[in-house]
């Protein structure tokens, strides 16, 4: 799916998504939901040089935007299930980034958009994999993972991921 399909539901979203942001009103967004931040916003939704799929690095930026979201999390293992990627908005701060992605969060005041996962469940992650090969992927590749190198030390990376999501969905909530 894409921010860029042409169905009524995704138009109704990208207003909805405006209208929020014009009423100050916080928003977060985890890939698709990140990538529809960023159209109702003023960016771009386009192709990513390459799928990304599986665990992968994603280093935080030092600014004052990335440590008042990230704390003094400088790079945490995201989950990563996509083909496309957003620009950062106009006004909003890039906060993230990966060596497959360039634009993994951005952050516009009350609002964290990111192209990552971070809410990710042992139990999401087999559904998902249930779908590894409708993705058209034949083979791993550095950017992709096989379901089997997904699996590895599961539990362990869930819960790692678990504490930048509470930290992240903590910021959130102080917008309310």
């Amino acid at each position: 799916m894409s921010a860029n399909d042409d169905l009524p539901w995704i138009r109704d979203v990208l207003g909805l998504i405006n209208s929020a942001a014009q009423a100050d009103l916080p928003l977060l967004g985890h890939c698709l939901g990140g990538q529809l931040m960023s159209k109702a916003l003023g960016g771009k939704v386009t192709r990513n040089p390459v799928k990304e799929i599986g665990w992968g690095k994603v280093a935080v930026g030092d600014s004052a935007s990335a440590r008042e979201w990230f704390g003094s999390t400088r790079e945490f293992t995201g989950f990563h299930w996509h083909g496309e990627t957003f620009t950062i908005p106009p006004n909003a701060m890039h906060v993230a980034e990966s060596s497959y992605c360039a634009n993994q969060a951005f952050v516009l005041g009350k609002h964290l958009g990111m192209q990552c996962h971070v809410e990710m469940t042992p139990e999401l992650i087999r559904s998902w994999c249930d779908d590894w090969e409708k993705e058209l992927v034949r083979k791993a590749s550095p950017s992709v993972q096989t379901p089997t190198q997904m699996f590895e030390r599961l539990d362990e990376r869930v819960r790692t991921l678990n504490k930048v999501a509470d930290r992240l969905y903590e910021r959130w909530i102080e917008g309310l």
